[in-house]
């Protein structure tokens, strides 16, 4: 069943490791966040949120509806710089025009109104504000597995989960097209090969993965497939260490 983000046992699940280098230098690619007021919409642990501190923004404010993931991110921040609050992609609580860049990574698949939340995502960006949606389609979801891409194993060994995704993926110029309906200019899309975590032994990967942390798309599966999952990474595996892992993402951008 899709993940509970609303449950206790999943507070930690967005937690418990940093933004990658790689991640760092896309986004500075689009835009330079030094002194800019940033709203990490659907924040989750606040994994980005303080990231973008780190990039130089003047103030970050992390918003998601969960109140346990909210809990996580204040227990693992305690930059100044960064605040969170309760509220959702369709309503987030900020004011009009208040905040200079919004960021939205790994949200707008989770059963969301799409069009809606660019639409509110543009309301709180002050003019010449940017938006940027980092979500995969399904020309990023199909990739096959290999050992620095742990994801594409998960649908080689459960072909189902793709009719999940296909369910959940935004189609070819769907998002395109919504930034341009909420009167976004200056639109971009690319891609961004993004590492997600580098395990020392296989052992941390098969903990992570038993804590079904970090990727709701295990939440699909029973613990049996699950223990299924594990023995076949690591299987396909070569026995070097340590394992890095990467993730490939689409990127879209727009100018308010």
């Amino acid at each position: 069943m899709p993940i509970d983000f609303q449950a206790a046992r999943n507070r930690e699940t967005y937690t418990g490791r940093e933004a990658a280098a790689d991640w760092s230098a896309a986004m500075r690619a689009i835009v330079d966040p030094a002194g800019m007021r940033v709203a990490d919409i659907g924040c989750g642990g606040g994994i980005y949120a303080r990231a973008w501190a780190r990039l130089g923004a003047e103030r970050v404010v992390g918003v998601d509806f969960s109140e346990e993931q909210l809990a996580a991110a204040r227990a693992a921040s305690s930059d100044p710089r960064v605040r969170f609050q309760h509220g959702t992609a369709l309503a987030t609580g900020l004011p009009d025009a208040s905040v200079d860049l919004v960021f939205e990574r790994a949200l707008l698949h989770h059963g969301i109104d799409r069009a809606a939340a660019i639409a509110e995502a543009r309301r709180v960006l002050a003019p010449g504000g940017r938006l940027i949606v980092q979500d995969r389609t399904m020309a990023d979801v199909a990739l096959p597995g290999a050992p620095e891409h742990l994801r594409g194993y998960l649908f080689e060994r459960f072909p189902r989960l793709l009719a999940v995704e296909e369910g959940r993926r935004p189609a070819p110029g769907e998002l395109e097209a919504s930034l341009r309906d909420a009167g976004f200019i200056q639109i971009t899309t690319g891609t961004l090969w993004e590492t997600r975590r580098r395990y020392a032994i296989f052992a941390e990967l098969a903990a992570e993965l038993r804590a079904r942390a970090g990727r709701s798309i295990l939440h699909e599966l029973s613990d049996d497939e699950l223990s299924a999952l594990i023995a076949f990474l690591k299987q396909r595996l070569p026995h070097a260490e340590p394992i890095v892992d990467r993730d490939r993402w689409t990127i879209w951008s727009g100018v308010r």
